[in-house]
């Protein structure tokens, strides 16, 4: 019975052979000559400025969640429009409320400023 996992365990390995040994590779065979210049923290040609751990405003994650968000909409109305014939009017009204809802809530977002960006 274990022989039917054969395959699983000889692909799960092959995966973890094929991420692992070019990296074993590399490392054995690249040259490695540390100093201070390459340890040195790099940024954009720039000696660092600031912490980089500091404070994002949390309208950076709202309109990261609203570019998901929309995105997922893209992501529904694209399958929805290639077999729209298909569905009748039953798809139309469904994807109909689904984008009303989509809208509403822009507007709401809208409303309460979470598209300004100060």
């Amino acid at each position: 019975m274990l022989e039917n996992y054969l395959p699983i365990v000889v692909f799960i390995l092959l995966g973890i052979a094929f991420g692992v040994v070019p990296m074993l590779i590399g490392y054995a065979l690249g040259p490695s000559k540390p100093d201070e210049e390459k340890n040195s923290q790099f940024e954009c040609g720039f000696p660092p400025f600031d912490d980089s751990r500091m404070y994002f405003n949390v309208r950076y994650y709202l309109v990261a969640i609203l570019f998901i968000l929309f995105d997922l909409e893209v992501a529904f109305v694209f399958p929805w429009a290639v077999v729209q014939s298909q569905l009748g009017w039953f798809g139309f009204i469904g994807m109909s409320i689904f984008l009303s809802l989509l809208v509403v809530g822009f507007i709401f977002e809208w409303k309460k400023g979470a598209l300004e960006w100060e």
